[in-house]
């Protein structure tokens, strides 16, 4: 369902905002100055029907009544913040309570911005304007990132949710990890609560790595985002590399087969025959004769030799290589 409506929506030149309220003549006004304006609108009567509406059609924003039958705005909006497809949608309240607290709850409750009744169809659009351009902007950024490899996510450290996530980085704690929002794998939330829970935090914390054969997943802590209470939101950059490029240049160098390359990499990283049997998928004894014809064309008769020669070329093209 969420794909099909999602595909009938028209996001080339158009916005989509949900407008939520339990008054029809409310939404009546709205939707006519809005659909005037050339945003695409669509509407909910409670609190049930906005979150199914936002699930399915992920809107660009949300004009959200505070005060509804039932459950509140204040409560859709904090299960829309909950749910990592609709936390990065801006939430605007529309209210008639203008008492400070209700204006605060309305604030930490998630939403960005608020504006008062009765409703002003031209401040509305003005509001909603500034908060589509950044919306549009984060958007966009994230979008870079994933094209330049590097992916990112926002964890939230209090309740250890994995507020959202960029395409790539879905795809990456998938295959390192095997999760998904709203769930942070628990290495991730251990190394990101150590380092933000410490007395000093450092400028540059040390990075997180995971590795899966000759490829690697690093993790660094790139801002804070939003209150710091309870630890705040924090943007996570993820970027993969694989050291496959290091496996070709051994082979390339030393004239080895990509069997014996891939063999002797293991070597370079301390691994036994038994070890790199599991990891390539041969007996040891198999692992013994590829090491046997590497000596060979490496001139060297022991394991050390042959990694003490690798290294030395290998770090003079790929410096950052770590062995």
């Amino acid at each position: 369902m969420t794909h099909q409506l999602n595909k009938t929506l028209d996001r080339t030149n158009s916005d989509v905002v949900l407008i939520v309220d339990d008054v029809p003549d409310n939404l009546s006004v709205l939707h006519d100055a809005l659909d005037e304006s050339g945003y695409t609108v669509l509407v909910a009567l409670n609190g049930a029907a906005a979150l199914q509406r936002a699930a399915q059609a992920l809107p660009d924003i949300v004009l959200l009544d505070a005060m509804m039958p039932g459950m509140d705005g204040f409560e859709v909006a904090r299960q829309l913040k909950a749910t990592p497809q609709t936390a990065h949608i801006p939430i605007i309240f529309m209210t008639g309570l203008t008492e400070t607290e209700h204006l605060v709850a309305a604030l930490e409750a998630g939403g960005v911005d608020y504006v008062t009744k009765p409703i002003k169809p031209k401040e509305v659009l003005a509001r909603m304007q500034v908060h589509l351009q950044g919306a549009r902007e984060r958007r966009q950024a994230r979008s870079a990132l994933d094209a330049f490899g590097y992916a990112s996510i926002t964890v939230r450290v209090s309740d250890g949710r994995l507020m959202w996530q960029t395409p790539l980085a879905r795809d990456l704690l998938m295959e390192y990890y095997g999760t998904d929002a709203p769930t942070t794998p628990m290495p991730v939330l251990k190394w990101l609560r150590r380092h933000v829970g410490s007395k000093e935090v450092l400028r540059e914390p040390p990075r997180l790595s995971i590795e899966i054969g000759p490829k690697r997943l690093t993790f660094r802590l790139h801002q804070q985002i939003g209150d710091s209470e309870g630890g705040g939101d924090w943007l996570i950059i993820m970027q993969e590399t694989s050291d496959e490029s290091v496996i070709e240049v051994m082979a390339l160098s030393f004239k080895l087969t990509p069997k014996e390359a891939e063999v002797l990499y293991w070597v370079v990283k301390g691994k036994i025959n038994r070890d790199i049997g599991d990891i390539v998928g041969s007996s040891p004894m198999t692992v013994k004769k590829h090491l046997e014809h590497v000596y060979a064309k490496l001139g060297v008769e022991t394991r050390t030799a042959a990694a003490g020669m690798v290294m030395s070329r290998i770090r003079q093209l790929h410096p950052q290589f770590e062995g």
